[in-house]
């Protein structure tokens, strides 16, 4: 009968010391990461609704209000000369950048992961550049890349080069803008590409010298496969930030209008003069979410490149 006692009996409430834990345990993650929701909510997701709607009006900045036009704002754009040639000029100037900054960032990451005299000291330097504020950068190497008075063509003349114009031909001008842009994000990429390298497990580039692999062979064979998933978060994001490039061509020239022939006019600019240039809020935001569609489909495409090397390696191993 005691033990028929002891099953029945009624458990004790709770004290508010218990109660007050078991909420405690259950609600502070929320609480904890509830702040980056809410500010993101804030500053994130709502401005890309508001400019979601704005986009389908044609906006009146005076009555802070607009009237409904559907997809005009995005069938005149897609019509614009100027957008396609803010894509080129986007494009080219994302290719002369990202695909020699990867490689020397590469390069560069690589070399810091040997076992060097003061490490840290390299390390630390190869930073430096992302530290420099992008306006810095742009007026310096604008200056460096004048016509008639800047260095580079300066030293093109004592070797008996023609100069050339930077801020005429649109090659060259979108030549001079991919070295501010590798100037400052290089360093960047290489320290993120040598966290990558320094967790490579030792062991086996040991095993590889055993069995009279070299240095080279060891980075192509070993280096680079395991690095292949930073990799691949780095080439997306250098694409992404070579999208939205601003700074550098916006501060090019004294204009900061892309050149007189739209020779280095970017999407992100041609955006900016459209909003705050013209005052035609509805075209801007029609830019911005066809800017922001382009990102999605590159992340998308990222995501299947992923997973395709994933599923690769898995099949590899077995």
């Amino acid at each position: 009968m005691a033990s028929t006692d002891l099953d029945t009996r009624t458990p004790a409430p709770y004290t508010w010391r218990q109660r007050l834990g078991r909420w405690d345990v259950k609600a502070s993650p929320y609480i904890y990461i509830a702040p980056f929701f809410l500010i993101f909510g804030i500053f994130g997701l709502f401005p890309i609704a508001y400019t979601a709607v704005i986009s389908l009006m044609d906006w009146d900045t005076i009555r802070n209000s607009g009237d409904f036009v559907g997809l005009g704002n995005f069938e005149f754009v897609l019509n614009d000369r100027k957008f396609w040639v803010s894509m080129r000029n986007t494009f080219s100037i994302f290719a002369l950048s990202a695909i020699p900054q990867l490689i020397i960032a590469t390069f560069i990451a690589a070399m810091l992961d040997h076992h060097l005299k003061a490490r840290t000291f390299w390390r630390m330097g190869v930073l430096l550049p992302y530290v420099v504020m992008p306006v810095a950068v742009a007026l310096i190497f604008a200056q460096l890349f004048a016509d008639e008075y800047g260095l580079f063509n300066s030293w093109l003349g004592m070797v008996g080069i023609d100069a050339i114009q930077w801020h005429k031909d649109p090659f060259a001008s979108h030549w001079a803008i991919a070295t501010m842009v590798n100037f400052r994000w290089t360093g960047y990429n290489a320290l993120i590409l040598l966290a990558a390298m320094q967790a490579v497990p030792r062991e086996l580039y040991e095993a590889s010298a055993i069995d009279g692999a070299g240095r080279l062979r060891r980075f192509f064979s070993i280096t680079l496969p395991q690095i292949r998933p930073t990799a691949i978060f780095v080439i997306i994001t250098a694409t992404i930030g070579g999208l939205q490039i601003f700074d550098e061509p916006r501060l090019f020239d004294t204009a900061g209008n892309g050149g007189a022939d739209q020779q280095w006019l970017t999407i992100t600019m041609y955006m900016y003069n459209t909003g705050w240039g013209e005052l035609n809020f509805g075209r801007a935001s029609a830019i911005a979410w066809l800017l922001f569609l382009l990102i999605v489909v590159i992340g998308l495409v990222n995501f299947w490149i992923t997973r395709r090397l994933v599923s690769s390696d898995s099949a590899g191993g077995k």
